[in-house]
């Protein structure tokens, strides 16, 4: 049942993208471009090859495909779904202003028509009479009737001959020809057509716009994460421990795009605030121990002075959640598999993600804080904010979670909130708080548009200070 529900959903999703695709096609190649042009074959070719780069970025892992031809397909695949989103919205903006447009350019032209006609059906101003009168007798020209012989009584038809002041007779001029314009061998080109150059301007907006947004979306993921400082007071903590701080990351996602280099801008960025701990909350990897073992080496550098903790994501269990438990065991990290430690003035605990529980490893609250004494703060390390229930029901004091990435892409915020209860900060729940940071890597895209990566900072508080 379960495999006829997924076959179902793959086949929406595909008919989904495949629709959009025809849709970005028609307004940026279609619209804008001539039948069996260099442009609209090159168009129809990327409509068709981009989406199964996309589709490859997205199975090629899952798959068993060598590393190298995971990142080979990554870069322009993932990069291609962001642009495609983006693209798109700015399309659907670019269908309001197009009428407008259409509406506009036709009454210009409808305007610029009339004052043409207008200009051709005019006559030209006669002489003045006053002005006629003012020229000399000898100068002005006279007027003779002719009548050439004929039967009596009948005139023959009369002409107007202008005659000199002596009256002789001048010779006879021929009219001149008016010259005949040869065609001229470099004919302009047509101006396009209301509606194709209405295409033209929208597609290139829609375009700079789209491309334009994704591209700062991913400077921003690709520069590193930022900073930030929160203070969360908790009653238990004792005022020995006030001001304790803990830099909290989630969701670095190393994988075939975010390699050992942004690890390294990670811990670089962990080690300038000097904490007092460091809580790595799931989704360190998108890949198997053997293919980004070196990239997660910078986490050795890791200095605080309780030392740093981490819990599993949804991710680690895509990527050998026990391979990679024991690899950053041997990075310096301590993990917190349905466990609890004790740090000076409260308990620390973690939880496995919810994940894990289709392979029997998911997340054991009671193992993780059943005995503890309840007298005593406690922070709870856990993935998913949706445990945050189970947190209230165990008397924990703050949680700190990520796994939404604050939505990543704008909308996506929109579609995260349906699903998590925070979808980034701090939040409270009865008696338990609960932070989630919007992560310090990407998925997929890297690309982040609206939900900026961080690294938290946590300064517990003491209301006894």
């Amino acid at each position: 049942m379960a495999a006829v529900v997924f076959a179902l959903v793959a086949l929406v999703v595909l008919a989904l993208l495949g629709a959009v695709h025809r849709y970005v096609w028609r307004r940026f190649v279609g619209d804008t471009t001539a039948p069996g042009s260099r442009l609209r074959r090159a168009g129809t070719v990327a409509a068709f090859v981009l989406p199964l780069l996309s589709v490859g970025a997205m199975t090629s892992g899952r798959m068993g495909a060598p590393f190298w031809l995971q990142q080979v397909l990554a870069w322009p695949g993932f990069l291609w779904l962001a642009c495609l989103l983006y693209l798109t919205l700015a399309l659907l903006v670019g269908e309001v202003v197009r009428p407008v447009l259409l509406r506009v350019l036709a009454r210009r032209d409808a305007a610029r028509a009339g004052a043409k006609t207008g200009t051709a059906s005019g006559t030209l101003p006669e002489t003045a009479p006053e002005t006629l009168a003012a020229v000399p007798d000898e100068t002005r020209p006279r007027t003779e009737t002719l009548v050439t012989s004929g039967s009596a009584g009948v005139s023959a038809p009369s002409e107007t001959v202008a005659r000199t002041a002596s009256d002789a007779p001048g010779p006879v001029v021929e009219p001149e020809a008016e010259p005949v314009e040869e065609p001229s061998a470099a004919t302009p080109a047509p101006l396009p057509s209301r509606r194709l150059f209405v295409s033209r301007v929208v597609g290139g907006a829609a375009a700079a716009a789209g491309l334009a947004t994704v591209g700062y979306g991913a400077y921003g993921v690709l520069r590193g994460p930022s900073v930030r400082r929160i203070t969360v007071p908790l009653a238990k903590l004792p005022r020995a421990a006030h001001g304790f701080r803990i830099a909290v990351v989630s969701d670095i996602h190393i994988g075939p795009i975010l390699g050992r280099a942004h690890t390294r801008r990670i811990v670089d960025t962990i080690n300038a605030t000097s904490p007092d701990l460091v809580a790595v909350v799931g989704d360190l990897v998108d890949g198997s121990v053997a293919d980004l073992g070196s990239a997660a080496e910078p986490l050795a550098a890791l200095r605080a002075r309780h030392g740093s903790y981490f819990v599993t994501g949804n991710h680690e269990y895509f990527s050998g959640a026990e391979q990679w438990v024991d690899h950053v065991r041997e990075l310096g990290l301590v993990p917190l598999e349905n466990a609890r430690v004790e740090i000076e003035g409260f308990d620390l605990a973690g939880v496995n993600d919810i994940a894990g529980e289709t392979e029997g490893q998911g997340p054991d609250f009671g193992r993780a804080l059943g005995d503890r004494d309840r007298g005593r703060a406690a922070v709870l390390m856990a993935h998913q904010p949706v445990v945050i229930h189970d947190a209230v029901e165990h008397g924990v004091d703050l949680q700190l979670s990520g796994h939404t990435h604050g939505g990543q892409l704008w909308p996506g915020n929109y579609l995260a909130e349906l699903a998590n209860p925070t979808v980034a900060g701090l939040e409270r729940y009865g008696d338990t708080q609960l932070f989630v940071s919007r992560g310090a890597g990407a998925w997929g895209p890297p690309v982040r548009v609206g939900a900026p990566s961080d690294i938290t900072v946590v300064e517990l508080a003491s209301r006894q200070a």
